[in-house]
């Protein structure tokens, strides 16, 4: 797939990860449009980058209503998370354990409906981001690691449907399986196991190689472009392996 000119709609496109894909699939000539709530960065992305911008809360049935049918895009990215709060299983609260799950899932859960009931056209694409908590879990973000599974599970259920309904659309998962620091999510995340280990945040990361937001920009094109990920439903990106399947399409 070449990505010049294609329309391309990315949420939680205007810092962190979705920056770094933002700016990798502007680099591209795709024809980019980023959702997110801060009318700000969001300004400040289409200054620089010459891209076009919704301010939206994506967990709003609406919102993802509304896009969907004003941009039609070829290729749609669900990137958008909120930071988990952080803490032992034994100190968290409801509310906090489930906050995950009322941002992340909520927000996959409408927009992978509006996917499929819309419908896209034939020959789309939907990445759902989730994360490597989904395989090995995160002791200290309460509910994160449920809810990035639960986003892999939802994905590969759109692709039922899509089978079902003959709609031609396809969902795919990226799981970054990296810490990535200078990202809302990674320096939460690193900040609090540093802290249950006794050492600083830098030393933690320092022990884990991270992956940049531009090399995770640089891989999801690369997912996107190169044919022998057309058809994978779930793939791990590393900046040291590269990109590897997870899970292979159904027969």
């Amino acid at each position: 797939m070449e990505l010049e000119n294609m329309s391309v709609v990315v949420t939680g496109g205007s810092k962190g990860l979705g920056l770094g894909l933002v700016e990798a699939l502007v680099a591209q000539r795709a024809k980019v449009t980023v959702v997110a709530r801060d009318a700000q960065a969001l300004d400040a992305l289409r200054s620089q980058h010459g891209v076009d911008t919704i301010t939206a809360d994506v967990t709003e049935a609406a919102a993802a209503e509304r896009v969907l049918a004003l941009t039609r895009p070829d290729i749609l990215v669900l990137n958008a998370g909120a930071k988990p709060p952080m803490g032992r299983l034994d100190r968290m609260s409801w509310a906090d354990f489930t906050a995950p799950w009322e941002a992340d899932v909520k927000a996959g859960f409408h927009w992978l409906q509006a996917a499929l009931t819309l419908p896209l056209k034939r020959g789309s694409r939907v990445l759902v981001g989730s994360s490597g908590a989904a395989v090995n879990g995160s002791p200290l973000s309460g509910g994160y690691a449920g809810a990035k599974r639960m986003l892999w599970l939802m994905a590969r259920y759109a692709n039922g449907v899509s089978t079902q309904a003959d709609l031609g659309i396809r969902f795919q998962v990226i799981v970054p399986q990296q810490m990535v620091g200078g990202t809302g999510v990674g320096d939460t995340g690193a900040e609090a196991y540093a802290q249950a280990l006794g050492i600083s945040k830098a030393q933690f990361l320092a022990r884990n190689p991270d992956m940049p937001p531009s090399d995770f920009g640089a891989k999801v094109v690369s997912l996107l472009t190169d044919a022998q990920y057309a058809q994978g439903v779930a793939f791990g990106l590393r900046g040291d392996t590269g990109i590897t399947v997870l899970e292979e399409a159904a027969a």
